[in-house]
């Protein structure tokens, strides 16, 4: 059987398994080049649904180093940094009392913050919910505010079920809860790990610009100062 076949059938066995997220797919496009899952990831995979005992969840601190809190809802009721859509986000973090650093990060990830990206799993919208989900959660995806909302309740969801850890909560996210307690952490799936630790990073990019976002509106309003300017520090919101 070629390799191409062989993924085929593990994803098919996946599905089947219920190993598939219930939220984006472990097929959600990725708006960053990925690295490619490495033998022992693969094999781990055809291990776990060939009924072999699994491989041990990672421990690769680099997938926890961005996680913040046990909560995973710092800075909920803080605005976040100026990226698109970020009333709505920050709407939806204090409603669901999630990071709104986090919950742009995970958009970033999920779909760059375009609101018609689609996946041919049929995820789709802002936060990449697949159809069912998106109908349990109640809305509908391919609205921006809608599916903002959605991802916000669901990270929230995968947050109560995993402690407030917001990498096992990724994880589940991107892999599916079921995967998360079946390998008691986040899998060794290559693109699960990468995913969580891309949206970790972009979530600590996102913390550390909300405060300058905030300073640079504040100085809009604030009085001319006495002694002669300094330049501004610039900031990046990507």
């Amino acid at each position: 059987m070629s390799v191409d076949a062989t993924v085929a059938r593990v994803a098919q066995l996946e599905a089947m398994l219920g190993l598939s997220p219930a939220g984006a797919p472990v097929g959600t496009p990725q708006t960053t080049g990925t690295t490619p899952a490495t033998s022992t990831s693969f094999a781990a995979q055809l291990a776990s649904v060939a009924g072999s005992s699994p491989t041990s969840a990672t421990t690769d601190p680099s997938l926890t180093a961005g996680a913040t809190g046990t909560t995973g809802a710092t800075g909920a009721d803080t605005p976040g940094a100026n990226t698109p859509y970020a009333t709505e986000i920050d709407t939806a973090a204090k409603k669901y009392n999630v990071d709104p650093a986090l919950l742009r990060g995970l958009i970033r990830q999920e779909s760059n913050f375009n609101p018609n990206a689609g996946s041919p799993a049929g995820a789709r919208g802002l936060t990449q919910l697949m159809p069912g989900t998106a109908a349990a959660l109640g809305v509908d995806p391919s609205v921006p505010a809608q599916a903002i909302e959605g991802g916000a309740k669901y990270l929230r969801q995968q947050l109560d079920k995993f402690g407030g850890d917001p990498a096992k909560a990724l994880a589940a996210y991107n892999a599916g809860p079921g995967a998360v307690q079946r390998y008691g952490g986040i899998p060794p799936f290559a693109e699960t790990q990468n995913y969580v630790r891309k949206v970790l990073a972009y979530a600590a990019d996102y913390r550390q610009a909300a405060p300058a976002a905030s300073a640079a509106a504040a100085s809009v309003t604030s009085p001319a100062p006495t002694v002669a300017p300094t330049a501004s520090l610039p900031y990046s919101t990507t």
